[in-house]
């Protein structure tokens, strides 16, 4: 579902209410003035909120750049080449002060309103609402659910506000904090309820494309259920999906660079739960609309993630790159059949002497470029170039059109993914087990990786560090979710797990070294100047974004969190009884 056309739902963004006339005098309704007293009625109406709930996912600061590219910044395979545009963010202390960090809050809440007039007009009993108003209510549920759990595991403590009334006084537009634990009770709630009102892809059919389907919710409602470790719940959703029947039949790409390249063979295809729909590059307008109150009926509607990660060589910002800790982490373990693992080339933009005939061969966006080429991400710094989600490797364009240009998808969830999430869940519940080594196996099969060995796995915490430092890193490096994953599993609050972050996020910031060479975090003490380390500024609570000062200054009800207040969350994080898995050398 490419969004050609914007609503005038866009509008209830703002939570706009029903205007009336303070004086006594004749009223006459404007009727190419939509009000929430004479819109949204009809499911005609409801569709066209459903839209500009859509468009919201794909601003700026939900998934459009910053929204994406924080998490991923914030996790150790990715670092700030530039070292000036999300610097704090990399460096892990981030100033209440600084405006960026309220751009996904921003975002966020506005899909939210939408979200929340929808489902006021969407009440009663489900049995009752038509199979179109069925749909309707559970993308509703579906995006306020995706909404939460981003706010979420950005900002932990967040307001919830599921009643659109709620905005119709000035002490209700004001909300405090609530926990985090009863936003995604909120979440979960709604997931669920999406869950099912919305059909699966199969019985969706053209409709479904692009759209939330009763198999986007389950895998986002299992994530929610991962980030609060109820690994049983989540493992009995993740055997669902997996079993193809109840939401949808999913496989993996036999390539799995489908998954990265623009237009409708590759888009929306049978590895997807749920992406970000862009118009592809050369049918887009010119206005990008950088916030929700740019609105344009000529947007661009592509994004800036492959801004971000391109080259300056071939026009990108040259932002962000990949740790040297990943592309050596791929080069440690060759195919059955003798080769590199083909993730890397979609994944990074280096050159190998085996890319030659593999794909597109050794590119950089139409240039072909050989052993002596310098290819790096910043011409000041250095740095891996980042493939994913940019056109270095499709051969379809010369150079990067920055701005909101990018025709790629944003595919969210993955079906990678579930299969490795049920590996996890398994090892937590019942593991080591050879159920979950099936379902790494499934996944390393397709790179054309040997497969793994129960026998090799003796203990839960062994198998964990395959999955978590191996095989999500390889099949998801430089995505969104990478930080989230370290929230959740406690990497922050426990010093061994921290080391192992600082030896992962180390780098070379200088042009003039191999951006492949090997780097240690123990060259940070011996060569400051040129070697550094993503979390040695790591202040304790700034795994997540403080909540800007702004808003906090704007609210007499909303308070700061852990981020703003320097808390260390580990007190919470074991006092509900969560533990954390320690180092687990794999090479023995």
């Amino acid at each position: 579902m490419k969004l050609y056309k914007l609503s005038l739902a866009l509008f209830l963004g703002f939570g706009a209410m029903s205007m009336t006339s303070c004086e006594d005098k004749l009223e006459v309704t404007n009727p190419n003035e939509q009000t929430t007293g004479t819109f949204g009625f009809t499911s005609d109406d409801l569709e066209e909120c459903v839209i500009a709930a859509y468009h919201d996912l794909r601003m700026e600061g939900s998934t459009g750049r910053v929204g994406y590219t924080i998490d991923a910044v914030r996790g150790d395979e990715v670092w700030n080449a530039s070292q000036v545009w999300y610097m704090p963010f990399d460096d892990m202390n981030d100033p209440v002060t600084d405006e960026i960090s309220f751009w996904p809050w921003r975002e966020y809440y506005y899909a939210i309103n939408v979200c929340n007039f929808i489902l006021s007009r969407t009440t009663g009993d489900n049995a009752q609402l038509s199979e179109s108003m069925k749909r309707i209510k559970g993308q509703a549920l579906f995006i306020r659910g995706f909404a939460y759990y981003n706010l979420v595991g950005y900002y932990k403590d967040v307001p919830l506000i599921t009643d659109y009334s709620t905005y119709s006084s000035l002490d209700g537009l004001y909300g405090a904090n609530n926990t985090s634990d009863e936003v995604l009770d909120q979440a979960e709630k709604d997931l669920k309820e999406a869950m099912e009102l919305l059909p699966n892809r199969q019985a969706g059919g053209e409709w479904s494309k692009g759209r939330a389907t009763c198999g986007a919710a389950a895998g986002y409602y299992a994530r929610t259920l991962m980030f609060r470790h109820k690994y049983s719940e989540a493992l009995d959703v993740l055997k669902d999906i997996i079993g193809g029947t109840k939401y949808g039949k999913y496989k993996l790409m036999a390539n799995y660079g489908d998954n990265f390249r623009e237009g409708s063979a590759y888009e929306n295809n049978d590895e997807s739960l749920f992406e970000v729909q862009y118009l592809d590059y050369g049918t887009q307008g010119v206005d990008d609309e950088w916030t929700p109150v740019n609105v344009s009926p000529n947007a661009t509607q592509g994004h800036a993630v492959e801004s971000n990660f391109a080259p300056g060589d071939f026009g990108g910002w040259a932002d962000l790159s990949a740790s040297p800790w990943l592309y050596n982490l791929f080069k440690e373990e060759r195919t059955t059949a003798g080769k590199l693992d083909p993730r890397l080339y979609w994944t990074l933009g280096t050159y190998e002497k085996e890319w030659e005939g593999f794909e597109n061969g050794n590119v950089a966006y139409t240039k072909k470029i050989t052993a002596t080429d310098t290819l790096r991400t910043n011409n000041n710094y250095g740095g891996i170039p980042i493939a994913k989600w940019t056109n270095m490797r499709t051969g379809l364009y010369s150079s990067v059109a920055t701005g909101l240009r990018c025709g790629i998808n944003l595919r969210m969830m993955r079906y990678s993914d579930v299969l490795l999430r049920a590996a996890e869940c398994e090892n937590e519940v019942n593991g080591p087990t050879e159920q979950a080594i099936k379902w790494i196996n499934e996944v390393r099969q397709r790179a054309g990786l040997a497969d793994l060995k129960l026998e090799d796995f003796n203990t839960k915490d062994k198998l964990f560090e395959q999955i978590a430092n191996v095989e999500r890193p390889k099949e998801f490096g430089c995505e969104n979710g990478r930080g989230m994953d370290l929230i959740r599993w406690g990497f922050f609050y426990d010093n061994g797990r921290l080391d192992q972050l600082k030896e992962h996020g180390t780098f070379y910031k200088d042009k003039t070294i191999d951006v492949k060479t090997p780097v240690t975090y123990a060259q940070t003490k011996t060569d400051p100047e040129h070697v550094k380390s993503s979390y040695d500024t790591y202040l304790p609570g700034h795994e997540f974004l403080p909540i800007f000062q702004t808003l906090l200054n704007n609210n007499p009800n909303l308070k700061g969190n852990s981020a703003n207040d320097g808390i260390d969350n580990s007190t919470d994080f074991f006092g509900r009884g969560w533990t954390v898995h320690p180092v687990v050398d794999l090479s023995k």
